[in-house]
């Protein structure tokens, strides 16, 4: 199998894609995160557009 054939997810922490590994194989439906410095710094919310959110200290 080539490189380009196998399957990849977007990291979570990083939203970088990553592909599969060979020491991910029997646990890659809960992999999330593409190194164990991204899994340590966990999820990061999506940036907010501007006009969609306020803060509500400004009121």
């Amino acid at each position: 199998m080539r490189k380009r054939d196998l399957p990849t997810r977007v990291c979570l922490a990083c939203q970088r894609p990553f592909t599969w590994r060979k020491k991910w194989e029997r646990v890659w439906d809960q992999v999330k995160y593409c190194s164990e410095a991204c899994r340590r710094r966990g999820a990061v919310p999506a940036p907010i557009k501007n006009g969609q959110a306020r803060d509500s200290s400004r009121d």
